[in-house]
């Protein structure tokens, strides 16, 4: 999962699309009224109210010019932009009514995005102004003498509808849409951008606890680096002293290898600390890189079968050596092997774009709780062994190629553990040939 910090400033700049929408909604719903009114013979002040539709209007063309030519939008922008919702309307308004417009119910509008769009002194500044604007409109306003006229809906039924009370059901039924629609997305954006947050803030626990692993993996191939030595230096004396003894031999020589394997792996921890791609950026072939990790494993556990299934294709990307990523693959051999120590089958495929492994192991499967507590750091279910950490650590490695790593018990018995991971990511483009 990748996250920028234009992914956290876009919450404010979706609340501010929403508001242009949902002024567009109310433009065109007062014009609509104004045409119907016009077309019922009701006398209206007409130029005012339109220079008041046009102001939100213009309003509008600010909001869309803005998010056109920048990236980052601020909570002050949204502000500005209600506090110019609310002096248009209260122009309208007064034109029109004043506190008897059925329509003065907008107000809730720059109150309710205030409310749950912008921070709480905002908000109060938004309620106050709208508080104060319809208050002052019971004392100053143009009144509509033909506001309460009734209109006869059915000749034979007598049915005559007061425009007033037409006008605030008409009113109930816009806001209704409008809350249902607008303002619920607006909503729904603050809860994205509080996911968004805290999947930042995970990263980041998830990064300290990665340096101080990093650090005692330091402090370790330090401190480990004598008394390795010291084993080296006694299985060589030991390897003459008993040179007639082929059986011992055989013995002090794996252990030989065990010893020379601990001390490349601590090497290379201080070695490549923080080294990603391969040396002078040659890189390797996708097949190489999981011959080589395969090679290696086998290495260190001669004495389980390993059963390699790989694609006889063409295709053969090649991608940069990422050494993490190939103690990943080391990490998910060695859990089949301690389960399975007579035998582990391999199936890796692939295309231009994405590497399939599958690592299958005979032993007795997850239990719920082992499965549940998976990929949490210290956390093993093997008997006096394990640190708890390998495919916490794995999975760390894949998340950062946007890979993905699943363990599932096997129909049959024992595990299968899947890794898709994109190539995107580790792909080494060949250099175009010189004309």
């Amino acid at each position: 999962m990748h996250l920028t910090t234009s992914s956290l400033s876009n919450a404010t700049r979706h609340n501010m699309q929403r508001l242009v929408m949902l002024r567009s909604v109310v433009m065109v719903c007062l014009t609509s009224v104004m045409i119907g009114l016009k077309l019922a013979s009701i006398p209206l002040p007409l130029l005012p109210l339109l220079l008041a539709i046009a102001g939100l209007g213009l309003l509008n063309g600010m909001a869309w010019w803005r998010l056109k030519h920048t990236q980052q939008t601020t909570q002050r922008e949204l502000f500005a932009q209600l506090l110019g919702d609310i002096a248009a309307l209260s122009v309208l308004f007064y034109f029109s009514g004043g506190y008897s417009n059925p329509f003065i119910w907008m107000y809730l509008l720059p109150i309710t995005v205030a409310a749950v769009a912008l921070r709480a002194a905002y908000a109060w500044i938004i309620a106050s102004l709208s508080i104060a604007c319809y208050t002052l409109l019971m004392f100053y306003h143009v009144p509509l003498s033909h506001l309460h006229m009734h209109a006869q809906l059915d000749a034979k039924n007598s049915v005559h509808l007061d425009i007033h009370l037409v006008g605030m059901w008409l009113g109930f039924v816009v806001s209704s849409i409008i809350v249902a629609i607008f303002i619920a997305r607006i909503g729904q954006n603050l809860r994205d951008h509080d996911k968004t947050i805290a999947a930042v803030r995970e990263k980041a626990l998830e990064s300290e606890r990665m340096l101080a692993l990093g650090t005692l993996a330091t402090s370790a191939a330090h401190e480990l680096g004598t008394p390795l030595a010291t084993m080296a230096v006694i299985s060589k004396e030991l390897t003459q002293d008993y040179a007639s003894q082929p059986a011992l031999l055989q013995q002090l020589e794996i252990l030989q290898k065990q010893v020379s394997r601990c001390k490349e792996i601590l090497s290379s921890i201080t070695r490549n600390a923080g080294k990603t791609r391969a040396d002078a950026g040659q890189g390797y072939t996708l097949r190489e890189f999981l011959q080589e990790a395969i090679q290696r494993w086998r290495d260190t556990r001669p004495a389980t079968e390993l059963i390699v299934r790989m694609p006889n294709t063409a295709i053969n990307p090649n991608i940069f050596m990422d050494r993490t990523l190939m103690q990943a693959m080391l990490n998910l051999l060695d859990n089949a092997a301690d389960e399975s120590p007579e035998q582990v089958l391999f199936d890796a495929d692939w295309d231009e774009k994405i590497l399939k492994i599958q690592i299958r192991d005979f032993g007795a499967g997850l239990s719920p709780e082992a499965k549940s507590k998976l990929g949490t750091p210290f956390f093993t279910s093997k008997i006096d062994q394990g640190m708890g950490l390998g495919v916490y650590l794995t999975q760390v490695t894949l998340a950062r190629y946007d890979g993905t790593l699943s363990l599932n018990n096997h129909p049959d018995s024992g595990v299968l553990t899947s890794v898709l991971l994109p190539l995107k990511n580790l792909r080494i483009e060949k250099p175009k040939a010189s004309k």
